[in-house]
């Protein structure tokens, strides 16, 4: 379970486990820190998928369906026997939806809250363009690793650190590129609450468009910051508390 999942702050008396699910090109180690500032209820896991971190020399993922198959093999005893909600951040949002919706059409499980970051419904036309992100040349991905911020120039300035980026980055949207979610018109799949954030300073997202896939509250925060506004302890602060709040306040 170590190699897919990390824990850096175990808590096994928490009441509810939170799963994160980082952005593209991310590894499990940044979200797994949130466990330290979680209180004793919460337990903080992070997902890290093939191709990074302890994972470098595993072959990247190559569709949505083998990375939510391993996530949910490897979770799903826990996952059975004390209440879980989801974190999921840009890429790491439609990872953990696609998850979520495995749960619940296979096994009758569902996070008790899903909180998404950064990132349109999967349903959206907004959604579309992302998914061609792949296929354009590196100068144009490291041109958008720029815009999009969170990684240090100088990291980028370093061409064996840039060229693996680039690389897992175009691995993880083409995982994406595989993943396709159709709103049926009398079938909403989820019914757990949804909290939406997004940075005030990002491209705006379709957050709206979430309320459609579930019958539970849908919620949208806008935080300052761009699209890694996440990483500002000012905003972690906010994230970890409002999210230790909804899940106190689920019927646990």
């Amino acid at each position: 379970m170590e190699k897919v999942v990390a824990c850096s702050y175990k808590r096994t008396n928490a009441l509810c486990r939170l799963i994160c699910f980082p952005w593209a090109g991310g590894g499990a180690s940044q979200l797994a820190q949130w466990g330290r500032l979680f209180g004793s209820s919460i337990e903080v896991h992070s997902v890290r998928l093939p191709g990074r971190e302890s994972r470098s020399k595993e072959p990247f993922a190559q569709d949505m369906t083998t990375v939510v198959n391993e996530i949910t093999s490897v979770l799903l005893k826990d996952l059975q026997e004390k209440p879980f909600a989801f974190f999921g951040h840009s890429f790491g949002s439609y990872i953990s939806f696609a998850v979520a919706l495995h749960l619940k059409e296979k096994y009758g499980l569902e996070p008790i809250h899903l909180f998404i970051s950064g990132a349109h419904a999967p349903h959206s036309e907004a959604f579309l363009p992302i998914k061609r992100l792949h296929d354009v040349d590196d100068e144009d991905i490291t041109a958008h690793i720029k815009i999009l911020g969170g990684i240090p120039s100088e990291l980028l300035q370093n061409e064996d650190i840039r060229k693996h980026l680039i690389l897992t980055l175009r691995e993880d949207l083409r995982v994406l590129q595989t993943f396709s979610f159709e709103k049926a018109e009398r079938n909403i799949p989820l019914s757990c609450d949804i909290t939406c954030f997004d940075g005030s300073e990002d491209i705006a997202h379709d957050l709206e468009a979430w309320d459609d896939v579930t019958s539970g509250d849908v919620s949208i925060y806008k935080l300052p910051g761009g699209h890694f506004y996440l990483l500002e302890p000012s905003n972690e602060i906010f994230l970890t508390k409002h999210i230790t709040r909804c899940i106190e306040n689920a019927d646990l």
